[in-house]
């Protein structure tokens, strides 16, 4: 399990670089925005892989989101760069990409079914699918902007 954690955060901290280098953030906010992606990215896989707290993702989101928006703010400062600008690419990595794939799939095979219970088991598939993702993204925004409006005299100061 431990190289599956180690794993999960070098891909994450990958990515994070990635949209980084696509947000146009300075190089010296590279390092920063990949460790905090890799950090929150290993929280959220630890809770919810965790046989004692064995969280859904949506509560497991949420929790690794605000502890990106904290680090973000924190460390927004030694790379010069607004909050927002650090937690943005590290939060990336956690978007729940098979929830819109399946939900997508789902939609697709309801437009094609044939009966009223392939249509019935697709559409499920759907609005569960759908759900979830919508509610992950959701705890991410929510969960990495919370520390921003707690900690607003220290996340304006990143920039000064």
């Amino acid at each position: 399990m431990d190289t599956i954690i180690i794993e999960d955060a070098l891909f994450a901290a990958i990515a994070a670089i990635g949209f980084s280098s696509i947000s146009h953030l300075p190089k010296r906010a590279y390092p920063y925005c990949a460790v905090i992606a890799a950090l929150s990215h290993s929280l959220r896989y630890i809770v919810m892989q965790n046989p004692e707290w064995h969280m859904h993702i949506f509560p497991a989101t949420l929790l690794a989101s605000f502890f990106t928006g904290i680090s973000a703010v924190f460390l927004s400062h030694l790379a010069k760069t607004p909050a927002e600008a650090c937690f943005f690419p590290s939060l990336l990595p956690m978007i729940p990409g098979m929830y819109a794939y399946r939900t997508f799939g789902a939609i697709a095979a309801c437009i094609f079914s044939d009966t009223p219970d392939t249509f019935s088991f697709y559409f499920y598939q759907f609005a569960h699918n759908g759900f979830i993702c919508i509610s992950v993204l959701i705890s991410m925004v929510v969960g990495s902007t919370i520390p921003i409006a707690i900690f607003k005299k220290v996340s304006f100061q990143a920039t000064r």
